[in-house]
């Protein structure tokens, strides 16, 4: 009869220490799945505090919907970009882009309609990180640094945070409908106002 009370005594205690070994087990997983999850959210909230959009430092205008959004660099180089007999006026900013670009015109530059922008692979062109963000401004004229390319954007600024590789290099000028009733292909010949 000792023998059976001492194998359930010991039945119980070792019940007990497995118990307690999995309740610090336990303990620990939810500890250390807490602090991942924490570093996961801590991770992404940095993500996005460092996501730089197009409207970041941007000097805007936003009462007129038929206009562009972003104002137009005063010191920057005025732009005229021929689609056959339509002239889309612009203005070319002061980035290490638009410079690269600025030295090569007069040129002409293929680009297609697509739903929200006109746009057409280009020459590689150099550009600072710290220049690159995601989405546009609605008639942004940008240089996309993934494929590369040219591209006049005039609708879906609501929408854009989505792409990034987005360099601004200036903005067009006139109604956003001038250049957003063109549909097609055109060999844009892209030259500095006089």
């Amino acid at each position: 009869m000792k023998k059976r009370i001492i194998t359930v005594i010991s039945a119980f205690l070792i019940c007990g220490l497995f118990a307690a070994c999995g309740t610090q087990q336990s303990a620990q997983k939810s500890a250390s799945s807490a602090q991942t999850e924490t570093t996961a959210q801590a991770t992404t909230t940095q993500e996005s505090i460092q996501k730089r959009v197009a409207k970041d430092g941007a000097q805007m205008q936003t009462t007129d919907k038929s206009m562009p959004t972003r104002i137009p660099d005063e010191n920057g180089t005025k732009i005229n970009m021929h689609f056959g007999d339509t002239v889309i006026p612009g203005v070319l900013n002061n980035s290490e882009t638009a410079k690269a670009l600025i030295a090569k015109l007069p040129m002409t530059q293929t680009v297609n309609r697509y739903s929200h922008d006109f746009c057409g692979v280009t020459e590689k062109l150099p550009y600072n990180e710290n220049e690159e963000h995601y989405g546009w401004l609605n008639g942004d004229i940008d240089y996309a640094t993934d494929a590369p390319y040219f591209t006049i954007l005039f609708e879906d600024e609501d929408v854009s945070e989505q792409y990034g590789n987005q360099v601004n290099i200036g903005v067009i000028t006139c109604p956003l409908e001038q250049i957003a009733n063109l549909s097609g292909s055109f060999d844009v010949r892209i030259e500095l106002v006089e």
